[in-house]
């Protein structure tokens, strides 16, 4: 990302699919605020190998780093050895004018 002026600006984008049902669903607007950091836990808008994606970020007590999908289907993604990037944090969720916001730079718990 660029460090102009719109760098720290938020911005929305609409999420497409169901990988991270039930919490996100098909067509729900996200807010992001843009961070190259996230705190384990946290909704994360990501670039590996130059796909973008959004996950839930994982840090293992080792170290280990992980995106995970909420929805069991799909498969969490190993950071290890890859070419990636935090693009951005979740930090609201709007589904037909309900709001829910969420505080990405607190430690949160993973999905069951």
């Amino acid at each position: 990302m660029t460090k102009d002026c719109s760098y720290n600006e938020l911005f929305a984008l609409q999420v497409l699919g169901d990988s991270m049902e039930p919490e996100f669903p098909d067509k729900c607007i996200v807010v992001i605020e843009p961070t190259e950091v996230a705190a384990s836990g946290s909704y994360v808008f990501v670039e590996v190998e130059g796909v973008r994606w959004m996950r839930q970020y994982l840090e293992d007590a080792d170290g280990g780093r992980r995106l995970v999908a909420l929805n069991d289907l799909y498969p969490e993604i190993d950071l290890a050895g890859t070419d990636w990037k935090i693009l951005g944090v979740i930090v609201q969720r709007n589904i037909r004018r309900q709001i829910k916001h969420y505080m990405p730079n607190a430690e949160q718990r993973p999905q069951a």
